[in-house]
């Protein structure tokens, strides 16, 4: 009887053990995951897109003031690990900027060559070959979702931003100011994210016309990221403005939600730094903020006045936990945070730039789940 009992206990035991994979073990804080071997020094990833548990892709650049002014760089997610990507017949310098895409087999990049001459790639499902980009054009920024591809970018010195119109690109209206980001739900349901002479700017796009609205009416304020979850909740995030002050004066991070009324500044749990990307839970709503340089006052008294602040911040509805980035040995903290959600999954990638030795810089690759 004793016998039957101990098996009995170790089989509910190794059945538990079974259900505890790598993925689901410690998903309680974020962790660093390596750049291939093959990465070369001095590289930094600007933007992720994934796609799945198994098929992320992220861009940026290496090499970077080594063999001035260094090379695109594109990686690729298995599941398993990151892989360092070929481009065929891409052999210029330069840097990738962006990457989004609406399917796996329909993914686009845009960057620059060292001749500051504009570069659009795209992935088939098969392999990255260089498209063609629009005529006068200098993409920054490539956005997906929605079943739509949208670019931002400049022509003679102006904004522009294009829509994927069939196999061509379409010229679209601009909102006043500048645009730093878009969510798009729809061809007639875009927010854009941006700035303007009057502060901070989050304009809606119905197919016909922008309505833009000022969010927060201090000088030099902005917006980058911005998040709908439904007509009633939307959420940006960006620095907030300031007047005067020294030079390297810190400055505060700017959160805003509009709750199908009006736009209201939210509370965050650190007192300098750039809202810098936001992103949603499965559900939807706002799962995660990443706060780029997030300082907060140290006790009274104490020297110096600033201490580090949480990196990352999850939202659960109500209010925010706050998360730090994990030590990396020879490394610094990270300046640059973007993140992209797996779909379906409750994991996050995050990626960006982090502080090397003596004046140097490293790619930085961080997961969450």
């Amino acid at each position: 009887m004793t016998r039957r009992l101990l098996v009995a206990v170790l089989a509910v035991v190794l059945g538990l053990t079974g259900l505890m994979t790598p993925a689901t073990a410690d998903t309680a804080s974020w962790q660093h995951v390596p750049v291939p071997a093959q990465v070369r020094p001095q590289a930094a990833l600007n933007e992720a897109v994934a796609f799945g548990p198994d098929r992320a892709w992220a861009v940026g650049a290496e090499a970077v003031g080594r063999q001035a002014p260094g090379f695109p760089l594109i990686l690729r997610w298995d599941g398993d690990a990151w892989q360092r990507q070929s481009l065929p017949g891409v052999g210029r310098q330069g840097e990738l900027l962006s990457v989004a895409g609406v399917a796996p087999a329909d993914v686009w990049a845009a960057g620059r060559d060292a001749a500051g001459g504009a570069r659009l790639l795209r992935f088939d499902g098969a392999a990255w070959r260089e498209s063609r980009p629009p005529r006068g054009v200098d993409p920054a920024k490539v956005v997906a979702g929605g079943g739509e591809t949208w670019l931002i970018g400049s022509r003679d010195g102006a904004q522009v931003l294009m829509r994927r119109d069939g196999n061509g690109w379409r010229d679209l209206p601009v909102p006043p100011g500048s645009v730093y980001g878009l969510h798009i739900l729809a061809a007639d349901d875009v927010w854009a994210a941006g700035a303007g002479a009057s502060g901070a700017t989050v304009s809606h796009w119905d197919g016909r016309a922008w309505r833009q609205t000022v969010v927060d009416g201090y000088p030099r304020s902005g917006v980058s990221s911005v998040l709908a979850v439904s007509p009633t909740e939307v959420w940006a995030g960006g620095t907030a403005g300031f007047i005067g002050g020294p030079v390297g004066r810190p400055i505060p991070p700017l959160l805003v939600r509009f709750d199908g009324q009006e736009w209201n500044r939210v509370t965050v749990p650190t007192d300098f730094g750039s809202i810098s990307s936001l992103t949603p839970a499965p559900s939807g709503a706002l799962g995660w903020v990443a706060v780029a340089r997030s300082q907060k006052w140290g006790p009274p008294g104490s020297y110096p006045p600033l201490v580090p602040g949480p990196d990352f911040l999850a939202w659960d509805g109500q209010s925010f936990t706050g998360h730090d980035e994990p030590a990396v040995t020879g490394e610094g903290d990270s300046r640059v945070l973007r993140l992209t959600p797996v779909p379906g999954t409750e994991t996050v990638w995050s990626v960006g730039r982090a502080d090397g030795p003596e004046g140097a810089f490293a790619p930085r690759i961080l997961r969450f789940g």
